[in-house]
């Protein structure tokens, strides 16, 4: 049953992607039908019931759509009896560098202004306003250490007391799985950016020490699920609560 609704729940979040071309659409299907983060993070009843979301690099908004479309089959009465209600998206804002994959999610997800509003910008420097929950999957990474620090310091003033970070990051103490992920990472900045692939990674307790540096009581929970990496979602709670 699972399986096959999960498969609903794919066709719905990629539909609006056809309006952002052929990449758009492929991407969006093989995104989140590869990566189990996006299942789990429905599963886990990691989010409140209701909130206002930001998503710092947020590529072409798969993540948007993804929560959107759960909500449509959820309120259609199509959800699995054992999985938590997903949340409302009171409003949602995404940052993204890339102008052309600011440029897809737009057309995917025009139709959901202003609920949604996806812009492009440096979220090192950009202004976060106020948010209940943000979402910085698979980009830490790429922005160098004091970067990474004020960022998250940044994140955690965004955020009330008790508000939620969730991030993703490569775990560098883990030897060869990391690695492997390391390699991918800099071929595919290799092949999209023509630039010098320059990483800047932690070692897991190093991750959490640096959120709990930045205000935040850390959870951590393996993220790759039989693929070969060494992938943690963090779940973060702003201190204060």
């Amino acid at each position: 049953m699972t399986d096959k609704f999960l498969g609903r729940l794919l066709d719905e979040a990629s539909r609006p992607y056809r309006a952002a071309g052929r990449f758009g659409y492929h991407f969006a299907r093989g995104k989140l039908g590869s990566d189990c983060i996006f299942r789990e993070l429905l599963r886990r009843g990691i989010f409140p019931s209701a909130a206002r979301f930001l998503d710092l690099g947020c590529g072409q908004a798969v993540f948007a759509s993804w929560l959107l479309a759960a909500r449509k089959l959820y309120e259609a009465g199509d959800w699995p009896a054992d999985w938590p209600e997903p949340p409302r998206v009171l409003a949602l804002r995404g940052y993204e560098l890339m102008a052309s994959d600011v440029a897809r999610a737009r057309a995917a997800l025009a139709d959901r202004e202003p609920q949604v509003v996806i812009r492009q910008g440096d979220i090192r420097s950009t202004d976060f306003g106020r948010a209940d929950v943000v979402t910085i999957l698979d980009v830490l990474h790429y922005i160098d250490h004091a970067g990474q620090e004020d960022l998250l310091r940044r994140a955690r003033a965004a955020l009330p007391a008790g508000g939620l970070l969730v991030t993703r990051v490569g775990n560098a103490a883990a030897g060869l799985p990391f690695h492997v992920c390391d390699w991918l990472d800099r071929a595919v900045i290799l092949a999209r950016w023509r630039r010098r692939p320059v990483l800047w990674c932690r070692g897991l307790s190093d991750w959490v020490v640096l959120l709990a540096r930045s205000g935040f009581e850390v959870e951590t929970m393996p993220m790759s699920e039989g693929k070969p990496f060494a992938n943690v979602m963090l779940i973060a709670r702003a201190n204060g609560a």
